[in-house]
């Protein structure tokens, strides 16, 4: 009997085979224009933030730090699709769907729904993962520091030792990963890292190491990954942030061959994102569907088609600074950069040898559009690494999975020195202190990533109604501590010198008067060694910034506005459900704001009155002068004011 209800269950699965899918639904069950601080969903959003989250999206979000797109799927319809017999394996807020086994029977019954928008395939993407190379290797490799054993090299290549001696580690900064698994809590290494959660996206459970269902080798990879940043065993292995705190997600499958499912990515980070994460790393790259999935091409590596490059954006408008690995492509017929490492906000990252010299297996860029890829480089050859399934072993990989959370590591150092930084500025820093950053290509993007110049970059705080200024000077030789000076001055006037506050480690600051002033603002620094010899930063040019912007450049022919400092580009760019557009003036001026469409259609109108002096700042939410939702596309903004035009290019996405 038993025998014989197999057969029919079996059956019944080769005569309705299931596919797991993407079901999008047309709404959130409440409308828009509804949605406002004082409704309840709201609050269930917020009450599903850490505070950690909450503060990481004040500093880029402002105040309306809660999106629509942030609320929940409607329970209604999810216990309405469930009611069919049919299991939700995520609910995905940000992209308003959720993902579920369907065979065609059950297609043609949720596409009946009147609440449905589209049902699209979930697809299975390959996932190439490197092999781990035998450590004996290294035994030919100077070290220069014990404590560190094999794993100085890597990490002195980037200037990480020179951050640690200041003691910086990580501390109070959250890194997310999302690899195919963690075996760490066995591991030397890794079993007193602080791992604040772990979730597994496959089987959804909190388990992230192997499970019964399992290939040997699951978790091997995201041990190696998650130690390269969070193992710490004196004298023989420490990471490049082993002072941060951790979630760990696994979204990989690799019982019989290596993929994803997309879902479980995005799942991931909406779940990170709550959590309060700063940085998410993911050592994954995506371009080859499973047989029958179809494959995506070189045009799709655009910034907005794969749901894992879409689901990084939306983290990043969300405060989070991304980074991910450019892919092992170089070398073969694909060549160029893998998803998600097209998106327009992510750091990509490329490798190099331990001599600095492009790995032959790095992908390269550009993006389809244009975009310059990878953004950065760091070892990512013979990168010493735990090996999991064991205590104490050890051994070297290759790949710009590896060169990924060395990056990582990194922006969690500069973002424990300096909280206050946006991701925004994480990523400017990084493209301004790269090695190649004065002549960025497709083959190393802005260089080598260090940490110290990363560090001395000076970086701005708006405390308040003044900008607080922050510098370090880590890769000074014989640096006088009492000797850093300011030269600064505000457009063309007379250079102003003012003296640094020194907080006794490695932080100077200077707080900015309140100037009236919302042009450029140029600076230097001298300073003295021990024997008394003066030197100047940057040599031969000026740090700059427009007052009232956060980035600092050290061209003026970087600075982030057009002429006479007018129309700043709008910011996140492309966007899903706002974009703030800053623009100044010298005060009473009429000035209008329009958006109009490709075509030239006046689209909306965002500002039409006087001005205030200074920084003037309109916010649009992708609404028409109809009062409904703009398409997809591509948009100008244009500035109508002292009898001249300005305009600069957008982009919406939904």
């Amino acid at each position: 009997m038993k025998f014989f209800i197999l057969l029919i269950l079996l059956s019944a699965i080769a005569l309705y085979p299931q596919e797991k899918y993407f079901i999008y639904f047309k709404d959130k069950g409440i409308p828009e224009s509804s949605f406002s601080k004082n409704s309840a969903v709201y609050n269930e959003v917020l009450n599903n933030l850490s505070e950690h989250a909450v503060e990481r999206r004040k500093k880029v979000m402002g105040e309306n730090f809660i999106r629509y797109e942030d609320l929940p799927v409607n329970k209604n319809y999810v216990n309405e699709i469930t009611s069919l017999g049919i299991k939700i394996v995520h609910e995905l807020s940000w992209f308003n769907s959720v993902s579920a086994y369907l065979d065609d029977q059950q297609i043609n019954k949720v596409s009946e729904l009147n609440f449905v928008r589209k049902i699209e395939p979930v697809k299975k993407i390959i996932f190439k993962r490197e092999e781990p190379v035998e450590a004996v290797a290294l035994n030919k490799i100077q070290i220069d520091d014990a404590k560190y054993g094999f794993s100085f090299n890597q990490l002195k290549l980037s200037d990480v030792p020179a951050v640690h001696k200041k003691g910086i580690t990580g501390e109070g900064i959250i890194i997310g990963f999302l690899d195919s698994g963690f075996d760490w809590q066995r591991h030397e290494s890794l079993q007193n890292a602080d791992v604040l959660g772990e979730y597994d996206f496959v089987f959804n459970d909190s388990v992230t190491a192997n499970q019964a269902q399992d290939s040997p080798s699951q978790h091997s990879h995201g041990t190696n990954v998650f130690s390269v940043v969070g193992g710490y065993k004196e004298n023989s292995f420490i990471g490049a942030a082993y002072g941060a705190s951790f979630l760990l997600a696994k979204t990989e499958y690799i019982p019989t061959e290596t993929h994803v499912e997309e879902d479980n990515y995005a799942a991931a980070l909406i779940w990170m994102e709550s959590k309060g994460v700063d940085i998410t790393s993911s050592s994954l790259g995506y371009n080859t569907f499973d047989s029958g999935q179809g494959s995506y091409s070189y045009s799709d590596m655009n910034g907005n088609t794969t749901i894992v490059t879409r689901a990084v954006e939306k983290a990043f408008e969300r405060g989070i600074v991304t980074i991910t690995s450019a892919g092992n492509e170089g070398s073969n017929s694909w060549k160029y950069i893998t998803a998600p490492a097209d998106g327009f906000n992510v750091i990509s990252v490329g490798a190099v040898t331990n001599n600095n010299q492009l790995a032959s297996f790095s992908s390269r860029g550009p993006t389809y559009d244009g975009r310059i890829k990878p953004e950065v480089v760091a070892q990512g050859t013979q990168v010493y690494c735990a090996t999991a399934s064991t205590v104490d072993k050890y051994n070297t990989n290759s790949g710009t999975s590896l060169s990924t959370p060395i990056v990582s590591g990194i922006a969690a150092l500069l973002l424990s020195a300096y909280p206050h930084l946006t991701n925004v500025q994480v990523r400017n820093i990084f493209l301004k202190t790269s090695d190649n950053a004065l002549s960025p290509n497709n083959e190393r993007g802005y260089g080598l990533v260090s940490a110290a110049r990363a560090i001395s970059f000076p970086n701005l705080q708006k405390i308040e109604n003044h900008f607080r200024l922050y510098k370090a000077f880590l890769d000074v030789e014989k640096f006088d501590p009492q000797t850093p000076v300011l030269h600064y001055r505000a457009g063309d006037e007379n250079e102003i010198e003012s003296s640094l506050v020194y907080d006794g480690n490695f932080k100077f600051t200077f707080d900015f008067p309140d100037l009236q002033y919302s042009g450029p603002i140029h600076f230097y620094f001298t300073y003295k060694d021990s024997s008394g010899i003066e030197y100047r930063e940057p040599a031969n040019n000026n740090f700059s910034f427009i007052y009232g912007d956060l980035n600092i450049v050290t061209s003026t022919d970087d600075l982030p506005v057009p002429e006479n400092y007018v129309l700043a580009q709008n910011y996140p760019n492309p966007f899903n459900s706002q974009t703030t557009i800053n623009f100044i003036s010298s005060g009473n001026e009429n000035a209008e704001l329009i958006v109009i469409d490709a075509v030239g259609q006046k689209v909306a109108t965002l500002h039409n009155s006087l001005t205030k002096k200074g920084l003037n700042t309109v916010v649009w939410d992708g609404t028409t002068e109809n009062g409904v939702s703009a398409s997809s596309g591509v948009y100008y903004y244009i500035l109508k004011m002292s009898g001249k035009e300005y305009g600069r290019k957008m982009v919406l996405l939904k």
